[in-house]
């Protein structure tokens, strides 16, 4: 079993890396052992899952993790810690330190070969940059099934809120396409160091098998709550070119036009999504038959 890190070795390898916490980098580092096992077994992970850790900090999760998975890629981007990391593994659990793999790197910048093929992400997220690396990750690896972050407990209740919720918003909608968000739980201030400002919330997700995003599914989200007061067909207007394509295109999709965005499933999104697409297939088919009338005069 691995020594997990308590609040006297966290100090102690905060001070040998010489290491302040910033909030650059949305640093406060765990150091609650409950806290660990907490998140861990909620989870739910198997002995042949592969984890990806983003913001791994100084280890505390990444010695829970290593003692219940086959593997663990941790992502970190500050060097100091990066380079730490290794040696923490091989002194408080030497007989993982073969199943982690380090990468020192900006998780909003990773690539999709570059982390296997992860079956879970776990992480206590950087929360300045938690809901960008969260969507970036889900939809470079389709082979993930499910996800426990940590993230600002405002940041879970709207990632897990349902529609109609005064707080559902663009990441509710956008995380729900990918499966089934929840609240895991909420975790203290004093479970860090430092001790933040904010209260912290789990969130799990449990993903649907795999489907193709259509292409304009995130603009449309985006369109639809940056007014989010204003009705679909008149916040809709600017990304269609009118209202009354707008609502075309929403009634074509079986969407109340008078309704406003925050009442919109993730399902609702899409089905309105494919229709545009088909409705630019057919704006398209038919400029390409005026234009072979026009040739043919």
């Amino acid at each position: 079993m691995s020594k997990l890190l308590g609040p006297v070795e966290i100090r102690d390898l905060a001070e040998k890396l010489d290491v302040s916490p910033t909030k650059k980098w949305g640093q406060n580092f765990l150091h609650d052992p409950n806290t660990i096992r907490r998140i861990v077994a909620a989870a739910d992970l198997s002995a042949d899952d592969h984890v990806v850790e983003v913001g791994p900090g100084l280890g505390s999760l990444t010695l829970g993790l290593l003692d219940e998975v086959q593997h663990v890629t941790a992502v970190e981007i500050d060097p100091r810690l990066a380079g730490e990391l290794p040696s923490t593994v091989a002194w408080r659990a030497p007989e993982h330190a073969d199943k982690l793999t380090l990468l020192h790197k900006d998780a909003l910048r990773i690539d999709a070969e570059e982390l296997g093929e992860p079956t879970a992400l776990v992480a206590n997220l950087p929360y300045n940059v938690a809901v960008p690396v969260l969507l970036h990750l889900l939809e470079l690896y389709p082979t993930l099934k499910r996800v426990l972050v940590m993230v600002q407990l405002e940041v879970a209740d709207r990632l897990a809120a349902d529609p109609g919720s005064k707080v559902y918003g663009v990441p509710s909608v956008k995380a729900s396409f990918y499966g089934n968000v929840r609240k895991a739980g909420n975790i203290g201030k004093h479970v860090f160091w430092p001790a933040p400002n904010i209260e912290s919330g789990l969130v799990r997700i449990d993903l649907y098998p795999p489907r193709e995003r259509p292409a304009k599914l995130w603009p449309l989200i985006d369109a639809a709550f940056a007014q989010r007061r204003k009705t679909l067909r008149a916040a809709l207007s600017g990304f269609y070119g009118s209202g009354q394509a707008a609502e075309q295109a929403l009634r074509a999709a079986n969407i109340e036009p008078t309704q406003r965005g925050e009442k919109l499933s993730i399902d609702d999104f899409v089905r309105l999504a494919t229709v545009e697409a088909s409705l630019d297939s057919s704006r398209d088919h038919e400029a390409e038959e005026d234009n072979e009338g026009a040739t043919h005069e």
